[in-house]
């Protein structure tokens, strides 16, 4: 991590886009160059972002997940800007669109191809022991060469075991909860996940009961 002056901070922002804040200030900008630069404040003066960093926690989850396989945003620096009294990490975005417009812009039977990846991907973070709390269309993206990947990290955890069960139902209750996201997928597509879940997991017919409660 290194220190920006005022100076170094303001060259860098320059020209910038806000594309997140709140009444605290800005969250989020994107940079002339395309980069992004994600802004950090600790929220309360006791929690653990004594032990480990809000920005630390960004970046050390980019590094799991790309050593586990699955593509995410590249970082590039890390900062403190004393006159902010905030750290920021600047990273590299995952090229690609969000399945949350995708969806939005496509066929039916695009859509459901969709539902069919997105329920292998989730199945395989699972897996892999990847417990994305972020869960939403709007945090998954299809790259290029049609992976799916996973941007807005800060709120994950990766164990050494597979998910358990009470946790991968728990994730898909954290998916549910985006209205927009339920608006785009109807009683079709959310059975087409279901299944490519199950399927991919190797979940039992319970599982698939329970499930399907959360979904519908």
């Amino acid at each position: 991590m290194r220190t920006l002056t005022t100076e170094e901070h303001m060259t860098l922002i320059a020209g910038a886009q806000v594309i997140e804040a709140d009444g605290f200030g800005d969250k989020v900008l994107l940079l002339n160059n395309g980069d992004y630069l994600k802004l950090f404040r600790r929220k309360r003066l006791l929690s653990s972002a004594l032990l480990v960093s809000p920005s630390m926690r960004f970046i050390r989850n980019a590094g799991l997940l790309v050593k586990r396989g699955v593509s995410t945003v590249t970082i590039t620096d890390h900062y403190y800007i004393p006159s902010l009294k905030r750290m920021a990490v600047h990273y590299q975005p995952l090229l690609g669109e969000t399945l949350r417009t995708l969806l939005a812009d496509s066929s039916a039977d695009n859509r459901s191809k969709l539902m069919t990846l997105l329920g292998v991907f989730i199945a395989r973070l699972h897996k892999k022991g990847i417990y994305f709390r972020s869960l939403h269309l709007g945090n998954i993206v299809r790259t290029p060469n049609c992976e799916l990947g996973l941007i807005d990290v800060a709120d994950m955890r990766c164990g050494y075991f597979s998910v358990n069960i009470r946790c991968c139902l728990r994730n898909f209750r954290h998916f549910v909860r985006s209205n927009i996201d339920m608006e785009l997928l109807n009683f079709i597509l959310r059975k087409q996940l279901l299944d490519a879940y199950c399927e991919a997991s190797g979940r039992s017919n319970a599982f698939r009961v329970k499930l399907w409660k959360v979904l519908y």
